[in-house]
């Protein structure tokens, strides 16, 4: 998979801007609540969420060009088992490619899987690692002061 820029809480279209809300939270005033550390707070949950889309997005996409390459190989397979379909050995030969085939559409499921499962796995790597975060933070934040 192909690494990209880290996407952003301003790369979302439809979300205003966290600085924004800021701003309008700010004219609250409200005593002992950190505005700043909120917003702070919100804008990396969000980009962890952009973060978990970009890398599912790579990930559906990789699979589908391994797909599209995998089609196109069984095609040629499959071009090259009708031009020895006569002679008089054919049908050992069809019974062998029969048997290669079966194998290899196995093995292209298995690395199919293997591809979805690791993309699942890399997505929601970087939820969790925010969810972790968000939970030493709450730590903190609930740890009486000495």
């Amino acid at each position: 998979m192909a690494t990209s820029k880290k996407t952003t809480a301003a790369d979302i279209p439809g979300i205003p801007s966290l600085n924004d809300l800021a701003k309008l939270a700010e004219q609250f005033k409200l005593p002992g609540v950190d505005i700043g550390a909120i917003v702070e707070w919100q804008r990396k949950d969000l980009e962890a969420l952009a973060e978990a889309n970009r890398r599912a997005y790579e990930g559906v996409q990789a699979a589908a060009q391994r797909r599209a390459q995998m089609l196109r190989e069984t095609f040629t397979q499959l071009q090259g088992l009708m031009a020895q379909a006569a002679g008089k050995d054919a049908l050992a030969k069809q019974s062998e490619a029969a048997q290669r085939g079966v194998q290899q559409a196995m093995d292209n499921f298995r690395e199919l899987a293997q591809m979805d499962a690791r993309t699942l796995s890399d997505s929601w790597q970087a939820v969790q690692d925010r969810l972790n975060e968000n939970m030493a933070n709450l730590q903190k934040l609930l740890t009486p002061k000495k």
